[in-house]
């Protein structure tokens, strides 16, 4: 069950539901009484978040103009792949493959833009990275307040592989941004990063699944969030070392704000293991800001809304400032001081 299978055969009964471990707490079969039509032809009205600084552009409007990401061996290219819906958006799903030779060096500028309401929306990626590749993957997802929308990564890195990822998002009716990754070990490493800042009634759902094949790989994910409001924010992370695969080394943390008495954190870390040898630790925090610190920024002549809106800004920091692309990070930076300074 899916969104897109949804979307395809026009069957309600072909949405996620809670009674699926994995969307217990996204219900989209509670949520969607009825389909929006597909999606017309549209076309975006503006430059992308990342417009500036990629070699080549890829743009998907309202589901049309999928094209494969290729990269031969040893090849190096920085590319901007934009979803946008547009005017004319109703319900649509598109897939793309992304393919990262032996060698090659992919970063992937991936972002999300709502220019309209109330769309349904799921985008597939199947992404290869081969041995010796490198692929950075930073996602931007800036959706419709009213929208829907489902992205799933199904990635699998090969031995001596990297995967370094950072996921933005700022929620939408229902978003939900998952990645799957298939580890084939041997030196091979991944990063799994998030960040989410939601207000309103915004729901942001940030889920990964890591497993672990074989010998000698490693997994690194830290996660943070802001909700206030009457948002909610669900995290789902699972990592799985299978039989054999030992000398894996994988930690997983996700820390939350909650800057409200009305919004909502659901996190769900997981390890399963199956092998000897590995060291594999997980950590889950939700709170509110320190209000020591709060007392001593204003203690030093800062407004309280000025020195919340710095506090929260340092609290993500630390996510945003392992984005290796400088420019990129400066854009992700840039964004979400944004939103904080919005909702202070």
């Amino acid at each position: 069950m899916s969104l897109a299978r949804a979307i395809s055969t026009g069957e309600l009964a072909e949405l996620p539901s809670r009674r699926q471990e994995d969307w217990r707490w996204t219900d989209l079969r509670g949520l969607v009484r009825s389909l929006p039509p597909p999606s017309a032809a549209g076309e975006a009205r503006r430059a992308g978040p990342f417009a500036t600084l990629a070699d080549r552009e890829v743009v998907i409007v309202n589901g049309r103009g999928a094209e494969p990401v290729m990269l031969a061996p040893g090849e190096s290219r920085v590319v901007a792949l934009r979803i946008v819906a547009a005017q004319g958006a109703g319900a649509h799903a598109a897939r793309i493959l992304v393919n990262v030779g032996a060698g090659a060096s992919l970063t992937l500028l991936e972002s999300y833009e709502g220019e309209t309401a109330e769309y349904l929306s799921e985008f597939d990626l199947d992404i290869r990275v081969a041995e010796g590749a490198r692929l950075e993957r930073i996602v931007l997802a800036d959706e419709a307040a009213d929208a829907v929308s489902v992205s799933l990564a199904n990635v699998e890195i090969a031995p001596g592989a990297s995967l370094a990822q950072t996921v933005v998002g700022v929620g939408a009716k229902r978003q939900r941004l998952e990645t799957r990754v298939m580890h084939k070990g041997g030196g091979a490493a991944a990063r799994l990063d998030g960040v989410y800042v939601l207000e309103d009634k915004r729901h942001s759902d940030l889920t990964t699944a890591v497993t672990h094949e074989a010998v000698g790989g490693a997994t690194d994910q830290l996660i943070k969030g802001i909700v206030r409001d009457q948002a909610r924010s669900v995290f789902q992370g699972r990592i799985t070392v299978a039989r054999g695969a030992d000398k894996t080394d994988a930690r997983m943390g996700h820390h939350a704000l909650v800057l409200s008495d009305r919004a909502e954190v659901d996190a769900k870390p997981e390890l399963e293991i199956f092998a000897d040898d590995v060291a594999c630790a997980h950590g889950n925090s939700v709170g509110a800001l320190d209000e020591d610190a709060l007392f001593y920024a204003c203690a030093r002549g800062l407004p309280e809304d000025a020195a919340r809106a710095l506090l929260t800004a340092a609290f993500l920091a630390e996510v945003i400032d392992r984005i290796e692309n400088q420019d990129a990070r400066e854009v992700v930076r840039s964004f979400v001081e944004a939103r904080l300074e919005g909702a202070s």
